[in-house]
């Protein structure tokens, strides 16, 4: 058993291209199912943080591969859209 908190300390590594992501932020839910359909990583910093933030990444949940003890791999291809920063 994983607790949603423990998720967001560990990296999200990208194993198409090897990029760290960033951290879980937010996981997104079917309340029908109870199952996570989603996890939602904050997009890359613009501007060295000056300029906020880009689009998030929202990795379907069969994207993720493996969740270790301090990293979590999924596979996302750039062709995966972003949802905007709030």
């Amino acid at each position: 058993m994983i607790r949603a908190s423990d998720l967001s300390s560990r990296d999200v590594i990208n194993t198409v291209d090897g990029r760290k992501l960033g951290n879980i932020v937010d996981i997104e839910f079917d309340l029908t199912s109870g199952r996570i359909t989603a996890v939602i990583v904050p997009g890359p910093a613009r501007g060295l943080g000056i300029f906020g933030r880009g689009d998030d990444y929202v990795i379907p949940w069969e994207n993720v591969k493996k969740i270790g003890e301090d990293v979590i791999l999924v596979e996302l291809a750039e062709r995966y859209s972003r949802r905007q920063s709030r």
